[in-house]
């Protein structure tokens, strides 16, 4: 991953405030407000039921055991054992066994309903992120890693829905149960409740240490695995190169350095949480003697009324206050860890478009072709100028070609045509009319795009090639890929391309997006290098297909093979973003200046290697 990709990840591993974050997310989870409501009322229920048991316990051992014991005990006494009225049993057993299946169907309730906003939170977000992705320029690209993308509409997601479903779920029942406990131990006892309540510092100084301790390791994990995720996409695309150059071992040594870094920040983590649970329970133990030794003298002493069921509730919620508080430190922690993936997905969702349609501009009915540069200025970084002062003017149906160095302006020019980006300063003029004031989906309608490398998506041909028009019909679709002599696709429109077109080669890929242009139907035709990767048989095909499909268009060309341009209507040479020279390809070759150059020593070096 470069630098600055690298700098993207690390700038977001968060100090700022919490709650801002957590007002935004939990709005997400409020939109679907039934099921919230739905939620937080099982939550409670189920909390304060839970809360009840030690109260049913008491009322089980003070109303029904300890009378039934003492009235045994009084028979035998007494020499007339007398016969234990068990009614008292089975009517706990009823309330018992009513009270835990109303618990249950609580239980249920609430985890389909957090299952649901979970769910619907992680899509809302996904889809957000995925709309603003296909609306953002490609200067985002250029400065986003593909790795730290499929993180945070991955990994991040899931992260903050679970915050906003099962986080939630530990804060409501946290909460209700810490209130509920704490009210019982002061309604019965006082003394020993601050005798509790007194160990409770204690736990959350040192709940809180380990759970930043698992934070600070657990961001560092989420920020090595967005690095073996990037690493990981780049040599597997890269495999060919790697082979062919034996950087295989290299490859794997860069991965494994990557992956033994997570596998110690995940085992750092994965150690303190493990340390976690035995600090709670720890605690809770000093919390439990110190119920045991007083309150069981109390029980024999009888003070303050402390009956056996009071001693028995009382030691069930000493232990149990200690449970919603770990609850409520792994909803802290959660939070606290879902804050850098939020703030993540929020940067995506909030990224400015930096081209954008301005207020109230209309759309363009139809273009002609006419295109015209206006004094543009344009650098994709801030004090390194690509094109200045830049000016041209291309007539409706002329056929334009770019010739000249890598990295002298030419996809520039056409980066800026397509407005991938837009200009510093000057105009770009489509028709007359600086296409800034008319609506890019209206003009990117009107433009037909074939790439060096084209790029197919998984499903049938026919689909790829539909989707320069998905209003087209098969008799379309088989006129386009006559029209370019890729006949033999006819018969297997329905075949599979495979991820990216992976089964076919360059050269059918290529066609298709021929085919895919010519469905289109575009007024402005833009190909950059679009036969630099065939073979000469696909190249004359390509050749053909493109003298039909040009004729009445305005086309652009970017050709690395210079025999291919031969036909166009002017040749631009360009060099440090301006034209050095212009004409046909006859005036280029009797002015014996850079093309000239350049076209004899291709022709020389295409002889040298037939």
């Amino acid at each position: 991953m470069s630098a600055d990709k690298q700098l993207q990840e690390e700038r977001f591993e968060s100090k700022r405030t919490l709650w801002p974050f957590l007002k935004r997310i939990f709005t997400y989870a409020f939109q679907f407000k039934s099921w919230s409501i739905k939620l937080i009322i099982f939550i409670v229920i189920v909390s304060a039921m839970d809360a009840a048991f030690p109260l049913i316990w008491l009322h089980f051992l003070d109303n029904v055991v300890t009378p039934m014991v003492l009235e045994y005990k009084a028979g035998l006494e007494s020499g007339n054992p007398v016969d234990i009225d068990l009614s008292g049993l089975i009517r706990f057993g009823w309330i018992y066994a009513a009270v835990t299946v109303v618990l249950g169907i609580g239980v249920f309730a609430f985890i389909v309903y957090a299952g649901r906003i979970q769910e619907h939170v992680m899509f809302k977000l996904r889809r957000e992120m995925f709309d603003k992705l296909q609306h953002l320029s490609l200067s985002f690209y250029n400065r986003s890693a593909i790795g730290w993308l499929l993180s945070r509409i991955t990994s991040d997601t899931d992260r903050v829905s679970e915050l906003v479903s099962w986080g939630f779920i530990e804060l409501i029942w946290g909460i209700v149960m810490i209130i509920a406990c704490i009210t019982a131990m002061f309604f019965y006892n006082w003394v020993l409740a601050l005798a509790v309540l007194l160990t409770i510092p204690l736990l959350l100084i040192l709940g809180i240490r380990i759970r930043l301790l698992i934070l600070k390791y657990s961001r560092e994990a989420r920020r090595l695995n967005s690095e073996l995720t990037a690493s990981f996409n780049e040599h597997i695309n890269g495999v060919e190169v790697n082979k062919a150059t034996s950087q295989e071992q290299r490859a794997a040594a860069e991965f494994m350095t990557l992956t033994s870094k997570m596998q110690r920040s995940s085992y750092k983590a994965s150690y303190f949480t493990a340390m976690f649970t035995p600090v709670v329970i720890g605690v809770g133990s000093i919390a439990a003697a110190v119920v045991v030794f007083s309150g069981g003298n109390m029980v024999l002493e009888q003070k303050y009324g402390i009956t056996i069921g009071i001693f028995a509730a009382f030691f069930v919620y000493a232990r149990n206050i200690f449970e919603p508080i770990f609850d409520i430190t792994r909803f802290y922690a959660l939070a606290q860890g879902s804050l850098s993936a939020g703030e993540r997905i929020f940067s995506l969702i909030d990224e400015k478009l930096e081209i954008s349609d301005k207020e109230g501009v209309e759309h363009f009915n139809s273009i002609s072709g006419n295109i015209e540069f206006e004094k543009v200025n344009f650098s994709y970084v801030e004090g390194k100028s690509i094109l200045k002062d830049f000016n041209l003017k291309v007539k409706a149906g002329e056929s334009i070609a770019l010739v000249g160095p890598t990295g002298e302006g030419k996809s520039t020019i056409i980066n800026l045509i397509c407005r991938f980006y837009e200009p510093n300063s000057g105009k770009i003029l489509i028709d007359g009319t600086d296409y800034r004031d008319k609506t890019l989906a209206s003009f990117r309608k009107q433009l037909g795009i074939i790439l060096q490398t084209p790029h197919l998506f998984s499903g049938s041909i026919k689909e790829n090639i539909l989707y320069g028009n998905l209003n087209a019909s098969n008799e379309d679709v088989v006129n386009a890929l006559k029209l370019i002599g890729a006949d033999h696709f006819v018969d297997k429109l329905e075949e599979e391309v495979g991820e990216e077109g992976g089964n076919l080669s360059i050269g059918e890929k290529q066609l298709l997006a021929f085919a895919r242009v010519i469905l289109k139907d575009p007024a402005i035709l833009i190909l950059d290098e679009a036969t630099s990767s065939v073979d000469t048989i696909t190249e004359k095909k390509i050749q053909h297909g493109f003298d039909k499909l040009v004729n009445g268009r305005t086309a652009i060309v970017i050709a690395h093979r210079l025999s291919t341009i031969r036909n166009c209507d002017r040749i631009l040479v360009i060099k440090k973003g301006s034209i050095i020279e212009e004409g046909s390809h006859e005036q280029l070759l009797n002015l014996k200046g850079h093309y000239y150059h350049l076209y004899t020593r291709q022709k020389r070096q295409n002889k040298e290697s037939a």
